[in-house]
């Protein structure tokens, strides 16, 4: 039971560790996005930038946001076994991150929080090797690196991925089926998997389905989906302005750059939040972006571009639906976070107003 406890602990602090290093990648990325988008005009291909030096602010954003999974991955496996899993850790990060294999697979945050996790423990067990005092020098430079890196990346590629693959080809098949059927299942659905992994393969899964739909002039399914982006992130930061007493210092001033993050419809702006408390974070943006996503397609609402939140209000059709759907999934998560997720305790500063 001990040991138990001890692992669960474990994964608990090189979650923490994770997050409070991402943090800054994130804040960086999610304001410099948020500014140059808010500059650019609604075409076909999502947001477009022109102005030269919002292109600039808007590339500095975006490498922000490309940074900040493969620095979670690797402070994971930093916090559980040191500076020699951290390089790799990252790399295997940045992997999960991007399309690899022949099925150009992406599993995003939680791809990489898993991998920070099998690096951290692969090179524990390393460094339970014994020798020769030569080779030790160069272990924690050469040999833990390249091992670790080599071995936990083809089993990502060649193993994991592929089921990964699988799936998401199923999901696509089984939405492609449901389309001109129950418009509120099919936005419950859509919702859902918007928010499950937010930015990863499931969520890239229901963009592709309804960029496959726009493509036909179907536009319906797009609404739904492009409610649903902006909900985790306006969510977690309403959740964080008016329960203060459930979040820390940082998160609350998080919560700041999550608000801008979900007026333009990234919804990367609730990781940290998720990692942090997966089991109540998750399950409330998830049935919160399920409303928002039915009451979507329930009423009609069309997205003309790919891409969300209320930054593209001017080329929506149902703009007050498209509005109060957004605003009910935010307020059904802010609920369910309220009344699941608990007060910290006073001891630290950590309630303090």
């Amino acid at each position: 039971m001990k040991k138990e406890n001890k692992f669960w602990k474990d994964l608990q602090k090189a979650f923490n560790t994770g997050v409070s290093f991402m943090l800054p990648a994130v804040v960086v990325g999610g304001i410099f996005l948020a500014v140059s988008l808010a500059t650019g005009e609604a075409t076909d291909a999502g947001m477009e930038v022109t102005n030269p030096f919002m292109k600039n602010l808007l590339d500095m954003g975006s490498a922000g946001f490309a940074m900040m999974i493969p620095i979670l991955s690797g402070y994971i496996a930093n916090s559980l076994a040191g500076k020699p899993a951290l390089a790799p850790a990252m790399i295997l990060g940045f992997i999960a991150n991007n399309p690899i294999g022949e099925n150009q697979v992406k599993t995003g945050f939680l791809g990489a929080m898993i991998l920070g996790v099998a690096t951290g423990y692969f090179v524990r067990w390393i460094k339970t090797w014994k020798v020769p005092a030569t080779i030790r020098t160069i272990m924690p430079i050469l040999i833990v690196p390249v091992i670790t890196t080599f071995v936990l990346g083809l089993i990502y590629i060649y193993v994991i991925s592929i089921p990964i693959g699988a799936a998401m080809n199923w999901l696509v098949e089984v939405l492609g089926n449901m389309q001109g059927g129950s418009a509120i299942l099919l936005g419950l659905i859509i919702g859902a998997m918007t928010a499950i992994d937010m930015g990863g393969p499931i969520n890239k899964t229901a963009t592709a389905f309804t960029l496959a739909l726009m493509a036909e002039g179907i536009y319906a399914p797009n609404g739904a989906h492009r409610v649903a982006v902006a909900i985790p992130p306006l969510a977690m930061a309403i959740s964080t302005f008016i329960d203060r007493k459930k979040y820390t210092s940082e998160d609350r001033d998080l919560g700041i750059s999550a608000f801008f993050m979900g007026l333009i419809g990234i919804t990367e702006g609730a990781i940290p939040f998720a990692v942090k408390d997966m089991k109540r974070v998750l399950p409330a943006i998830i049935i919160g972006s399920a409303v928002g996503g039915a009451l979507s397609m329930a009423n009609g609402v069309e997205a003309l571009v790919p891409h969300g939140g209320l930054i593209i209000l001017p080329v929506v059709n149902g703009k007050v639906w498209f509005v109060l759907s957004m605003l009910i999934g935010t307020v059904v998560s802010v609920a369910i976070l309220h009344f699941t997720k608990p007060n910290l305790e006073s001891k630290d500063g950590l309630n303090e107003k």
